[in-house]
């Protein structure tokens, strides 16, 4: 499943997986947010709600789309965040990794700010 995330000034292309996640996140589309940012992750709320995943992790990759269920919400992972001890994203808690950006273009993304709007929409 495609989807195209637009921010005010930059938007990229992902993949969503077939997972449980995957589909119910991709099932509320198009979704209309205000963007939060921590360190190299950018997440907004979403209403979905799907327990931790077999396999939901905290360390994560740049460019690994994750689902928060504390909030619940819709990550971005790009770079460290503050719970980073190297280079590597880390998640406040473990996340279900639920799609991938189709390309990480680390400075257009911090470049995103926080407040600012997001829309994910279906490309399929």
């Amino acid at each position: 499943m495609r989807v195209i995330i637009r921010f005010s000034t930059y938007q990229v292309e992902a993949e969503i997986f077939d997972t449980p996640t995957g589909r119910a996140v991709y099932g509320e589309l198009p979704v209309k947010r205000n963007v939060n940012t921590w360190g190299e992750e950018i997440y907004f709320g979403l209403s979905v709600r799907v327990p931790l995943e077999d396999g939901a992790r905290a360390e994560v990759a740049a460019g690994d789309l994750g689902y928060w269920p504390n909030m619940p919400a819709f990550c971005i992972f790009f770079g460290p965040t503050p719970v980073s001890r190297g280079e590597q994203p880390v998640a406040a808690s473990p996340v279900n990794v639920f799609g991938r950006l189709l390309r990480v273009e680390t400075e257009r993304l911090g470049n995103v700010h926080e407040g600012e709007n997001v829309v994910v929409e279906a490309l399929d």
